[in-house]
């Protein structure tokens, strides 16, 4: 039994800067977006990152069913897109896009206007880890801006980078 509680867990992780991004898919009914900062890279050969996703959750559905996500690298300036993706009350289904500035990537996950990098991925492999679902995806298509500004998440809080 652990001496903490999840509280200090989840202060104590808080306290490691993460970029923001918002994970994508699509499949046969719709497109579907979460926001999420659990997020990283895994092997160069063959191209892996991963994603993690509540289980169960109506992302982790989607995902499994699509067997592709993309993972939408925000700019500073998409706070707003971020709090959209993380909100419950985000409009559902064929509509979650409708107000959202995006194209399709090869996969068919939407891809973010104004988003500093995308990766667009064919699922590789998903592990459960606990109350989460781990997806590794193999990386198809990439784009990136090196100019671009990302948003960053830290202590529970949007933050700017300094430098």
């Amino acid at each position: 039994m652990a001496g903490f509680t999840s509280n200090d867990f989840r202060s104590t992780v808080g306290s490691f800067a993460t970029g923001v991004t918002v994970v994508t898919t699509r499949g046969e009914e719709h497109a579907y977006g979460m926001t999420a900062n659990a997020f990283s890279s895994v092997s160069l050969a063959p191209p892996l990152v991963l994603v993690c996703v509540i289980a169960g959750s109506e992302g982790s559905r989607h995902i499994q069913r699509n067997r592709c996500f993309a993972v939408n690298i925000l700019h500073v300036e998409q706070e707003p897109l971020s709090r959209y993706f993380a909100s419950r009350d985000r409009p559902r289904g064929i509509n979650a896009f409708n107000e959202v500035d995006h194209r399709m990537a090869s996969s068919g996950s939407p891809i973010l206007e104004g988003s500093i990098g995308f990766l667009d991925c064919a699922l590789h492999a998903s592990h459960d880890a606990g109350d989460h679902e781990i997806f590794i995806g193999e990386v198809l298509e990439l784009w990136w801006d090196p100019e671009g500004q990302p948003l960053v998440f830290h202590g529970g809080k949007y933050k700017l980078m300094e430098g």
